[in-house]
């Protein structure tokens, strides 16, 4: 008897590669676009020289909030994503595509 017999069947699913369901892949998908919002929030926040609680305070909302926010624990409305837009002063740019998703605070110019 050959020892690949003996291995169990999740074993046996697992080698022969990734079959997720459709449901699977798109909390994937969820969990990457959340990621993804998180660090464009973080950089943009970071690019600024600001604390949590300075964009908490222009976006008038409380610092646990941007935590919960930069830690991709919270799903931003679309009111929410436009003051964070306002408070990091940028325009909120946002791709999504079936395998990517881009996530980027563009900095106003000047006028």
């Amino acid at each position: 008897m050959k020892h690949s017999r003996w291995k169990l069947k999740r074993e046996q699913e697992l080698a022969s590669g990734p079959d997720e369901s459709e449901e699977t892949r798109a909390e994937r998908a969820e969990v990457r676009l959340a990621m993804a919002f998180a660090k464009a929030v973080y950089d943009r926040r970071k690019e600024l020289g600001l604390s949590q609680n300075d964009v908490a305070e222009r976006a008038g909302l409380t610092q646990a909030k941007i935590s919960r926010i930069e830690g991709a624990d919270a799903v931003p409305t679309l009111l929410l994503l436009r003051r964070l837009a306002l408070a990091l002063d940028a325009s909120l740019s946002i791709a999504l595509d079936e395998e990517q998703e881009e996530v980027a605070f563009v900095a106003r110019t000047a006028a």
